[in-house]
């Protein structure tokens, strides 16, 4: 008998022994005999899993794999994610994204409850995670896997599918881009990885340090290689680059937008388009970066002119620089000490005209600067 097919029928057995479904009674086998190597095929366990994505526009469902699927759909980068219980969280969330990214609040608390109920309810299962390499997606992958640590999931019970890059496609987005017969071949892929403790130990801590009142940490998950979350280094640092910097008080995102403003985009489109050009691996939505652009455009001292005035920045908003937005690109002013900011990072609140925690641009490290007053 060759090895898949003991191991199948070692499955079968206790099902019938235990009345469990295919997937709880393969994840309870590998938890109890952790040297075991499963060679059944995706096809005999996946569909039973609890599979997470980050949004529907990823095809899980017409892969076949899947017969429950949950979406995370937060933009965790984004608002306050401090340290508090589950439902402290929600309503920290919904209230932020009600307030900036226009969700309706009462389908959004139903969303959140309904997939912080599944992921618990399933604690006996296995759990099949598809996502990319940006920091949208790495964001929502510590989360739920310091979720599945806390609930006593044990790591081989997880399967994370997450990918960067993909044959054929110049410059990779996201899985929305394949269609379900490509999406069905990626567990057979080096991008699908069974995990291991190290890898929700790492996760754990991300969270933690994500949520953390301080960002000292950031660093640490900033350095970290592990090759089942080998996209979290990266997505950490390009957090890190999110604090206002010592030249400018900018921050990445602000600077590459008030550049592309500086070198022509004269609409909110082009500009947010010219931005996202830059970055290694797009992360940040439109409404999310007009948003920013129109906060941009507040203050004693504002640093961009929109066109419409007084109205939320669209696509078509004009765009452009004032004198001011010109020497703090310049690094001739300081953003933070002319307008002051209000803005949390995680669990990092910024506020004020003095903000202790700055990106240095020379050594690329959140440092800490003393208020002088």
């Amino acid at each position: 008998m060759t090895k898949q097919a003991d191991f199948k029928r070692r499955v079968r057995a206790r099902m019938a022994k235990t009345g469990e479904s295919y997937a709880t009674a393969r994840s309870r086998l590998l938890v109890e005999h952790p040297g075991t190597i499963p060679d059944d095929s995706p096809l005999d366990w996946m569909p039973e899993a609890l599979h997470i994505s980050n949004g529907d526009c990823t095809d899980v469902p017409g892969t076949g794999l899947a017969r429950s699927v949950v979406y995370w759909r937060d933009i965790l980068h984004e608002g306050p994610v401090p340290k508090v219980t589950p439902a402290e969280l929600r309503r920290i969330r919904i209230e932020y994204l009600t307030g900036n990214e226009s969700v309706e609040p009462v389908e959004t608390m139903r969303q959140f409850t309904e997939r912080d109920q599944a992921l618990e309810t399933n604690r006996d299962g296995e759990y099949v995670l598809w996502f990319e390499a940006d920091l949208y997606d790495q964001l929502q992958i510590v989360e739920i896997l310091a979720r599945l640590a806390e609930l006593g999931v044990s790591a081989e019970r997880v399967t994370l599918i997450c990918i960067g890059e993909h044959a054929g496609i110049a410059r990779f987005g996201g899985l929305g881009q394949l269609t379900a017969e490509q999406l069905r071949k990626l567990p057979a892929t080096d991008a699908c990885a069974r995990l291991t403790p190290a890898a929700l130990e790492l996760a754990t801590l991300a969270w933690a340090t994500f949520r953390a009142p301080t960002p000292e940490g950031l660093a640490t998950v900033a350095a970290a290689r592990l090759g089942e979350l080998r996209f979290l280094g990266e997505a950490f640092d390009r957090l890190s680059r999110e604090y206002p910097a010592t030249r400018d008080g900018l921050s990445l995102t602000e600077r590459r937008v008030l550049a592309a403003v500086a070198d022509g985009a004269d609409d909110a489109g082009a500009a947010f388009v010219r931005a996202g050009a830059r970055e290694t691996r797009p992360y940040m939505g439109d409404i999310t970066c007009f948003g920013r652009m129109g906060w941009m455009a507040e203050g004693p001292y504002p640093l961009l002119r929109l066109d419409p005035p007084g109205r939320a920045v669209e696509r078509t908003t004009g765009v452009c620089l004032t004198d001011t937005g010109a020497r703090v690109l310049a690094g001739e002013a300081d953003q933070i000490a002319l307008n002051g900011i209000d803005r949390w990072i995680g669990g990092v609140h910024l506020q004020g005209h003095h903000v202790p925690w700055r990106w240095d641009d020379g050594t690329e490290t959140i440092v800490h600067i003393p208020d002088q007053a």
